[in-house]
Order: structure tokens, then sequence, then C-alpha cells
């Protein structure tokens, strides 16, 4: 797992490689076994493969969602959130393991946030996808997670360049 934290890095660029879908169905079972608080599980998934409809997605947020239209395919992670009050952390947490699942998978991942951020004035990035993707009202979109076969490389991170002094130890 060490292994894995240190070399996954967000892949904004993508191979045309499409994901097998075996190795795809593996991710997203991964990604169920999140825990989330009182597992009551507030997290649905939308997985989007077909081209027409990456591109209309890649559009949710200008410039910063424009590495969805490469990408194979976006796990869209959205909450009911009448279920729980703590879906924002339940989603993160499902989201973060795809990412380390796909990782280990050989793949590329982004994250793009959708929760508070804009798609142009007056229209909300989660508005944007609602509407695209037909998500009922009482389901609020945390993030897109862009999935593909990466066409960049990045280094591991670096252990002497951790943030060290942010634990602390006891006390603050």
């Amino acid at each position: 797992m060490y292994d894995i934290l240190k070399s996954r890095r967000s892949i904004r660029k993508f191979t045309d490689k499409n994901i097998e879908e075996e190795v795809l169905e593996e991710i997203l079972k991964g990604a169920l076994m999140s825990p989330s608080s009182r597992s009551i599980r507030p997290w649905e998934l939308v997985v989007v493969r077909n081209k027409d409809t990456l591109s209309s997605l890649s559009r949710c947020r200008g410039a910063h969602s424009a590495l969805i239209g490469g990408a194979d395919t976006a796990v869209v992670i959205i909450a009911d959130t009448r279920l729980s009050d703590v879906w924002v952390e339940d989603t993160s947490i499902l989201a973060a393991i795809l990412q380390l699942e796909a990782h280990a998978k050989g793949l590329g991942s982004c994250w793009v946030q959708i929760r508070n951020r804009s798609k142009e004035e007056g229209v909300t990035a989660e508005e944007y996808i609602k509407e695209l993707l037909k998500i009922p009202e009482d389901y609020n979109v945390e993030c897109v997670i862009a999935l593909g076969y990466p066409a960049e490389s990045k280094t591991p991170h670096e252990e002497d360049k951790l943030p060290i002094g942010k634990i602390r130890r006891e006390q603050y």
C-alpha cells in the first residue's frame, strides 16, 4: 500500500486504449467496499463511457474539467443527501479508494471537484451534471473521477519533501 500511495499521482492525459470491462468492474467493486458512516452507504456511482457524454461532461468546469474528454471512463460520485449528514466524507473516502484501486491496476486517474464549483456565471457544475445525467433532485454530486491508461508519467512523491511538520504527537 505504501508503494501505491507513493507512486499515485493525478493523471490528466490518457491514451486511446480502452479499459477492459473486467478491470473496470474490479475497480468499481473495490470502491463499493469503502467504509461509510454507520455503513449507510449514501453514495452511488454513475459510470460514463460514451464519448459524446464524456465530451459534454468535460465542459462541467471549463478548463478545469477538460481532461474528462480524453478519459476512457468517468465515474461521477453522487450521494443521496437524505440518508446521511456526512455524505461529503463518505463520498470522498469512496473516491480516494477508487483512485487507489485504479492505480493498483495500472490506470491513471484524476479527481475533478464538483461540489461548490461553478461551470459559468449563474450555473453550478453540479446543476449542469445533474441535468446532463438525469440525476434525481435529492442527490448531490461530489466529484468526477476520470480514468484511463496514462499517456504521461509522473515521478513518485519524494519522502524528503513530505510535510512532516504537519504531524503532531500527543498535543498540538
